[in-house]
């Protein structure tokens, strides 16, 4: 199995020479003695952690999984020695207000470190993840005694959060939410339902877990209007803010999953759990949105981290391994065969990887300066950096989860036959990777939320003002980058409009495109920041001669000429609109499946 080391150099290229981190936060304010020496002593100390203490779990946990039992879910072992780890060394707070027991730096910090963590146990990772979405939920619309009831414990690590929506019958589709609310007559409520699916739901890592809970009141109107947020703790806080008396909520199972072991995904039942409102009645959806979106923009990460552990172990295992000789004749004389990189296909597969890896990292940070943006800057800024973030999160979450997935998919071949074996680490990879597309929205639900939403709401406003941004953008790079995107941008247009045509006349011309549509704006959307980064290894190249810069102009070349022409057959698809998936009837497609 390959060794995890954090790409640190390329994490340092993306935040200070494509994003001009500095400047960045000069802009903002209360962080503008974040300098680059500062940043780098942050990501330092977190690649020691990544590499030394979780990375090595990370096989041993995926066989060992977690242990339920009817008193608590056992996690595999060292992870719960790693999360302690973790809390000395300051993590949980890090981009926590400083009144609540936190460090109070931007959330792109905290995702900088996140991106190492992910990468080197995406299973362990999750534990502390989903805490950041609980603790923003509680921030933006809890009570000011819920937030020092809770938020200090949650910030320093010592409790943990989760958000329970799903249920067995109501997954993406929260209108069928049916789990029960009923007021009690100290104020509080009794929590009663099932939920699914619930990442970290349970486990022995955290003295105390708080769940932010969807459920309904007795007077709540049907639809996602009737629903309200709660938070319920496994054990209510006593007097002191310690851990209580035991709340009646319970995992009542582990669910059997494909991947990701090591984290515990429980079925969670609530027996008229006390709870707590957040926010207003049947307002909880709005509520939730803040969690959802922190949500989105995590798992789209997860497309980053499956390609570069995909990345990291297939080239590992491209430069060592010896199979056949070059077309073009023998490489090494002195060995019985040639390494595998001698190969056209090999190659292709190592620099799809990396120009996935590399660019889903440049998305990943610029979508964490503008959570800074939103967050910190105020009039006119913030607005504009909400309305971007908005319009890219859905691109972000289906299009990187996508390529992602094929990323992983594609180190299980680079090993032949060796990948599907355990012990290599990519089958593992793969698996993980898998879920990634689905929870959070699926990506058939990012498309119809990126086109439905976040292009035709506003009659094509926000879409076109970002096209002016990008064009403009580029107008500076070099021709062999501008001038295919560019193209790709006109196509990208006509395309919108020809679905907006369409679908005018039928929504079903939105859902046959909407999947496809958001994987070609994922494209543009790559291209623009290999555009730039392309042109910035090409003008280093003018004065230093940095293996560094040449893969990274080499992967830009790479991307133009063999990934950005995807866009061409999605067009055609697009094009032939939806009467292909249409022509079978419903009850057509029942008969067939009982037949």
């Amino acid at each position: 199995m390959t060794t995890y080391k954090a790409p640190l150099r390329d994490i340092q290229f993306v935040t200070d020479e494509l994003l001009n981190a500095d400047t960045h936060y000069q802009n903002l304010s209360g962080s503008e003695e974040i300098t680059a020496e500062l940043r780098a002593a942050i990501l330092s100390e977190a690649a020691k952690f990544s590499e030394q203490e979780i990375a090595p779990l990370r096989q041993s946990a995926d066989e060992e999984g977690c242990q339920w039992s009817e008193e608590n879910v056992t996690t595999p072992t060292g992870f719960k020695e790693a999360y302690q780890q973790y809390i000395v060394n300051g993590w949980p707070g890090i981009s926590m207000p400083e009144g609540f027991g936190g460090q109070g730096l931007p959330i792109s910090i905290e995702m900088m470190v996140g991106e190492m963590l992910g990468q080197a146990n995406q299973a362990w990772s999750m534990y502390p993840g989903l805490s950041g979405g609980c603790r923003a939920t509680l921030i933006a619309h809890g009570t000011p005694e819920m937030q020092n009831t809770y938020l200090p414990k949650l910030v320093l690590g010592d409790w943990t959060g989760t958000m329970c929506l799903t249920e067995a019958g109501a997954g993406s589709d929260l209108n069928l939410v049916q789990t029960k609310a009923k007021p009690n007559d100290n104020g509080s409520y009794a929590i009663t339902g099932t939920k699914i699916f619930i990442s970290s739901g349970d486990h022995d890592m955290a003295e105390n877990i708080v769940h932010i809970v969807l459920a309904r009141l007795p007077d709540a109107p049907k639809g996602t209007r009737g629903i309200s947020l709660f938070i319920v703790p496994k054990f209510l806080p006593d007097a002191e803010g310690e851990c209580g008396e035991r709340n009646k909520v319970y995992c009542g199972s582990i669910e059997h999953k494909m991947g990701i072991h090591g984290n515990s995904t429980c079925v969670m039942n609530f027996d008229d759990a006390q709870g707590f409102l957040i926010g207003e009645p049947h307002k909880g959806l709005q509520c939730m949105f803040t969690f959802m979106n922190s949500a989105r923009v995590g798992t789209a990460m997860q497309g980053l981290t499956h390609s570069e552990v995909a990345l990291q172990g297939a080239l590992s295992y491209a430069v060592e391994r010896e199979a056949g000789r070059a077309l073009t004749g023998i490489k090494y004389h002195d060995r019985p065969a040639d390494l595998l990189v001698v190969h056209p296909d090999i190659r292709k597969m190592l620099l799809t990887i990396r120009s996935f890896s590399e660019g889903h990292r440049a998305f990943s940070h610029y979508l964490g300066q503008l959570i800074d943006k939103e967050s910190q800057m105020e009039g006119q800024a913030r607005i504009d950096a909400s309305k971007l973030l908005s319009f890219l999160t859905p691109i972000a979450k289906g299009f990187m989860t996508e390529t992602g997935l094929e990323a992983a998919n594609i180190g299980v071949q680079v090993y032949g036959g060796h990948g599907y074996i355990r012990e290599w680490g990519m089958e593992q990879n793969l698996r993980d990777a898998r879920i990634s597309t689905l929870y959070e929205g699926t990506t058939g639900i990012q498309a119809l939320d990126l086109f439905g939403r976040k292009v035709m709401a506003d009659g094509g406003k926000g879409f076109a003002e970002f096209v002016e941004m990008i064009t403009r953008d580029i107008e500076s790079v070099d021709e062999q980058f501008k001038v295919p995107l560019l193209k790709s941008i006109e196509q990208w247009q006509a395309l919108t409009a020809l679905i907006s045509k369409k679908s005018s006349h039928s929504l079903d011309e939105m859902g046959a495109a909407s999947v496809d549509y958001l994987m070609y704006s994922g494209y543009i959307v790559l291209a623009w920041f290999w555009a730039k980064m392309g042109n910035i290894a090409k003008d280093k190249l003018t004065t230093q001669d940095d293996l560094f810069y040449r893969a990274k102009l080499a992967t830009a070349q790479f991307y133009f000429k063999k990934i950005l022409p995807r866009t061409l057959s999605l067009y055609a698809t697009i094009e032939m609109g939806s009467e292909s998936l249409m022509s079978i009837s419903d009850d057509d497609f029942i008969e067939l499946s009982q037949s």
